[in-house]
Order: structure tokens, then C-alpha cells, then sequence
């Protein structure tokens, strides 16, 4: 992910020093996985730690948790990288906020509706964007791989699309569904289908890549 000096400075800034593609996995999917695990031994971790019992429900704990674990992840990265990533930063921001009304009116409403607010959020960034011909969508994937203008624009508009459709699919499952249920699919589902949909992207990232190698005249 692009930092946001870098978001700030345009596509092809000079990118900081970057932590090892596991670190970043774990910097990123750590936190959620706290979340996870804090939950399903809610009880369990009351019972060690009576302090948390006062915070309710496993979901409350977990919330807490899950608070502290982004916070402790965003200050990892930047210690490590001396920038922050666009996007785990404003999820994390919306998770402080959301999560401290959580604990605050005992309301797991607001945990819950946290992916939903971050995916509309990050899909209207991108789409209105475009509406002035501005890809934004390079600012964040252009270490990643380099693609013509066309492509980018296409790419962009299919990951706003996406990210609404992500937002549609939170809103049903924690309506329809049980918070236990929620929160699982939170962490084994959403990974899958974004996986699934960034595979599928393959095709359209191949058309349109850009061979740097014959921007410039080879040597000799």
C-alpha cells in the first residue's frame, strides 16, 4: 500500500523502506484476527481477567481488543516504514471511533456497521474520482504493477464497484445473521471473495500493463 507521503507526493514517488511481504500480511490481518480470537474465548478471557468482564458480551471484549491490536499495528508499520498506509489508517480510524461508541452505549451496532462505512467510504473516494478523470486507484496499487491510463480507470471503476458491493454484503450478513456468525465471516469470508476478485482483475491488469523495459533504449 502506498503511504500517505506518498498518496500526497503522486504515482511513482519514491517509496519507503517497505517491510517483508509476511510482515505486512501480519500487520494487516493481525488485528482481525485478535478480534476473532477475543470473541470465541470471550468468556474464557473474563474469567482470567475479571477488569474485562465489566466490558459485557464476548463482542464488547472483542471490540476492545480489536482497538487496541490496530493501534498497536498501525504504530508497528510506522515505526518499521516511518509512513502510514492509506487505507489500514482509515480503517483504523473508523475502528477507534466506531468501536469506542460500541463500548461507550453498549452497542455492537457501531462494530458492526465499521466495514460497511470504511467500503462505501473507500468507493466513493475512488468513483468520485473518476467523475474527475482522476484514477486514484494508481496513488495505491502503482508500486504494485504500472498500467496505461485506460487501465487504471477501468481498474478503478470495478474496485469502487467492488468495494459498494462489500459495504451490501456486511449490511446483510450482520442483519441476517447471528453477531458470532458475523464476526467469523468478518475474517474467513470477506478475504476469499476480495482474493477471488483481485484473480479476477488478472486479465484486465495484463492488457494493460506497460513494458517499462521499452520506455527506454537499452544500453550499448
Amino acid at each position: 500500500m502506498r503511504s500517505l507521503i506518498e498518496f500526497e507526493e503522486g504515482p511513482g514517488a519514491k517509496k519507503a523502506n517497505e517491510p517483508s511481504p509476511l510482515v505486512k500480511l501480519s500487520l494487516e490481518m493481525g488485528p482481525l484476527a485478535v478480534f476473532f480470537l477475543a470473541n470465541s474465548k470471550g468468556e474464557r478471557l473474563a474469567e482470567l481477567f475479571p477488569a474485562l468482564g465489566a466490558l459485557g458480551e464476548p463482542i464488547f471484549i472483542a471490540t476492545a481488543a480489536f482497538m487496541v491490536a490496530i493501534s498497536i499495528s498501525l504504530s508497528v508499520s510506522y515505526v518499521l516504514t516511518k509512513t502510514l498506509p492509506v487505507m489500514p489508517v482509515v480503517s483504523g480510524v473508523v475502528v477507534l471511533i466506531f468501536g469506542a461508541l460500541t463500548l461507550y452505549l453498549h452497542n455492537d451496532l457501531f462494530i458492526k456497521l465499521k466495514p460497511t462505512i470504511v467500503n462505501v467510504l473507500f468507493g466513493s473516494i475512488l468513483l468520485g474520482g473518476l467523475a474527475f478523470n482522476k484514477s486514484l486507484l494508481g496513488y495505491v496499487f502503482d508500486s504494485a504493477f504500472q498500467l496505461d491510463a485506460e487501465g487504471w480507470r477501468k481498474l478503478t471503476f470495478r474496485w469502487g464497484v467492488f468495494f459498494f458491493v462489500l459495504a451490501g454484503i456486511n449490511e446483510f450478513v450482520w442483519r441476517t445473521y447471528s453477531t458470532d456468525f458475523w464476526l467469523s465471516f468478518k475474517v474467513f469470508g470477506f478475504m476469499p471473495i476480495t482474493l477471488v476478485f483481485t484473480l479476477a482483475q488478472l486479465p484486465l491488469i495484463t492488457k494493460h500493463s506497460i513494458d517499462k523495459t521499452q520506455e527506454k533504449p537499452e544500453a550499448g
